[in-house]
Formats: C-alpha cells, structure tokens, sequence
C-alpha cells in the first residue's frame, strides 16, 4: 500500500511560519508576540501546533531565553524560503501602494544594534520597497543626503556636526562607561579610552567629561565599528563610552567604584532630502514609529 496516497503530506500554515520566525528573530516569545500583533499566549499556542504537525519540538525555551532544537534549524532555513516566496508571489498580484527603492544611511552601530529588526518588520509591510543601506559615518552621511547620493539617514546628533541641527530627533539613550566583566582597564592611571574620529559624540561626550572631572587618560585604542570597539573592551585593553543598549553579559557598565563622570544622552536623528519621494518617506515614517515605540 502507498501510504503517502493515502496519507498525504500535511500543509504547513504560513502564519506558523512567520510566528515561528519571529521569535527567532527577536528572540522570545513576548518580542514575536508585537510583531504578529497577538498575546504571548497565542504565540505559545501557534507554536504548539506548528510542533504537532511536525511531530518534533522546533524550540527550546529556558531561563536565557529561546534556542532552536536541529529540526528548528532546519526549518527556520525552509520558513524563510517559504515566506519570501510569498512575499513575492503577493507582491506579483497586489499592485502595492508604495514601491521604489530607498537608499538609506547609517552609522555602523545603529545597523548593528537596531536595523535588521526594523527592517525585516518595513519588508514585511512594504513588499514592494527595496532599502539599499550605506554604513558610514555621520558627518560623511549628512553630506550624501545633500548630495542627493542618500534619500535618508540616521546620524547622531549633538556632536557639533555641520548639519546635524536640522536633524528630527527620533531616540535618546543614555551612555556609560563601558568595560570588561571582571576586568581592570576602568581602575589604571591613566585611563585606557577606546574612541573613534573628532566627530563621535560618544568621544566628545567621554573625554569632555574625563577633562572635567581631572581625570588623566589615554587614547589606548581606536575603531570606526562597535565591534572594534566591544574587542577592545574584551582584551580589558580599555573602556569605552557606549550606549546602555550595547552592553551584554561580557560588557558591562564600569563599577562605580572606579569613580568614572557620569555620561549624558545621546541623540539619534534623522534626515531626508528634500522632496522625497513615498517610498522614503514610508520608510522614515516606519523608521519613526520603530523608534517610538521603543521610548514606550
């Protein structure tokens, strides 16, 4: 007997699918729960039956948060394929609302620390909007947008950038001196500061406060990328001054023992070229929104 004419293969709701990438993507239930607009609980029942057509657990929930079992690997792989097929295959019938492409520029930490989620959700909602991004920095990103080479950016604001004035300001966050776990770098004399170029409002920000305060330093290490910077505070070659959002359970914020000035905020802003066309000015609107709701 034929069992697979008798027993066809069970279909694969695409709603499961893009529940289970979300949580994926955002890394627990709750984050995947604003992002397909359903309660925590739903999500939990959306999984449950993903795993019972499957016949195999795809998750793994525990106290650090969720993992992919070897079967969820492999069709987080497939979920992604799926999905983006559809994308497509919609995008070919629904004469979209907006369409066009974006060219969008940011500093190297915002793509790093905020962008790919914000994203993924614009892609999810404009199928039909394709965002090209230049990473750089935000004195050379406020002159691409004047030159019309990018449509918008986000830049850091407060920095005494020519421009950076007329900037919406969109988020603010607080910044700390940033160090190894259990390392020593934030205790020597003089203080080893990783730092980049003049125009870094967290450099401005950390050496303006250090000359305040007295305290002597040094330039121990210097890096265009968060990256760069997160490697030299590892090495506990030095500290840095970063934003609270970029610390991990590596990189922490220096104990106040070692008597480092309190950091102020940092503003991230946007700018758009004049005349900008709707699919620019969707993905500002998103990228608004986005930031928004992060304040709440």
């Amino acid at each position: 007997m034929n069992i697979a004419l008798n027993h066809p293969v069970p279909l694969l709701e695409l709603d499961l699918l893009r529940t289970f990438t979300a949580i994926v993507d955002s890394g627990s239930f709750a984050g995947a729960a604003e992002t397909v607009f359903r309660t925590p609980s739903a999500v939990s029942m959306q999984i449950k039956k993903l795993e019972e057509v499957l016949g195999k657990p795809v998750l793994v929930r525990d106290s650090r948060g969720v993992s992919l079992t070897h079967e969820g690997e492999m069709l987080l792989e497939h979920a992604r394929r799926v999905l983006a097929l559809n994308r497509e295959m919609m995008s070919r019938f629904i004469a979209p609302d907006v369409a066009g492409v974006v060219r969008l520029g940011t500093p190297d930490d915002v793509a790093e620390r905020f962008l790919p989620e914000m994203l993924r959700r614009f892609a999810d909602s404009h199928c039909c909007v394709t965002v090209d991004v230049a990473v750089d920095s935000t004195s050379r990103l406020i002159e691409q947008v004047r030159q019309r080479t990018l449509d918008l950016a986000l830049i850091t604001c407060e920095a005494g950038n020519k421009g950076d004035g007329e900037a919406e300001i969109l988020y603010r966050e607080r910044l700390v001196w940033a160090a190894a776990k259990c390392g020593v770098a934030a205790e020597q004399e003089p203080l080893p500061v990783s730092v980049w170029e003049e125009g870094c409002v967290w450099r401005k920000a950390g050496l303006t406060r250090l000359e305040q305060q007295g305290k002597a330093y040094r330039i121990a290490f210097k890096s265009a990328h968060i990256s760069g910077q997160r490697a030299a505070i590892l090495a506990d070659l030095a500290v840095a001054p970063l934003p609270v959002s970029a610390l991990n359970g590596s990189v922490v914020e220096a104990d106040p023992k070692c008597g480092l000035p309190e950091l102020p905020e940092y503003a991230l802003g946007m700018i758009m070229a004049e005349d900008a066309s709707p699919p620019v000015k969707a993905a500002g609107d998103h990228l608004r929104a986005c930031f928004s709701a992060m304040h709440g």
